[in-house]
């Protein structure tokens, strides 16, 4: 299914806003280790060689460890929550934000879904940016099902980002 085609369905189903850009998944810079869209819109990074930057890499860590529970494997779906890797893809980062934070409920005669909010859990939030590159990655089909074999070195900053905001 092209872009455009999956862009609407996505918007006629779950009635979220869709992100506009025609392209939100390439790096147009990068700070500290970290990868942005022209949107400042954080991004993945793959090497000619297959090396993820390192929030893709600490993304498939932090997914498999809070979130693959209902939402399957490397964001491919479940029979209980819809697959993430193309919410990343075609959800704007915004409401990725605003749905993780806090939760989303659509309950009707034909569906009853209820995602709980991760606003209050430091192992989601501190690594939501990862969350989301790696989903995206996944939804781009850049990165393959499993763990990456390689990776970027974590840079100082976001180590130090990371320890702040874990409180370590």
């Amino acid at each position: 299914m092209n872009y455009a085609i999956r862009l609407v369905a996505i918007g006629l189903v779950t009635g979220l806003p869709i992100a506009a850009t025609a392209d939100n998944l390439t790096a147009a810079y990068s700070e500290d280790g970290r990868y942005y869209t022209d949107d400042d819109v954080p991004t993945y990074n793959i090497g000619e060689d297959g090396t993820v930057d390192w929030l893709t890499y600490s993304g498939f860590r932090r997914y498999h460890s809070e979130c693959h529970v209902c939402h399957g494997p490397e964001g491919e779906g479940s029979t209980y929550a819809p697959a993430l890797k193309v919410s990343a893809i075609d959800m704007d980062y915004y409401d990725f934000v605003d749905v993780v934070t806090n939760g989303i409920q659509k309950v009707s005669a034909a569906e009853q879904s209820v995602m709980p909010g991760f606003g209050e859990n430091p192992n989601v939030m501190c690594y939501l940016d990862d969350i989301y590159v790696y989903l995206k990655a996944r939804g781009a089909d850049v990165v393959p099902r499993g763990r990456p074999p390689k990776k970027e070195k974590k840079s100082d900053v976001i180590r130090e980002d990371e320890n702040a905001c874990l409180g370590t």
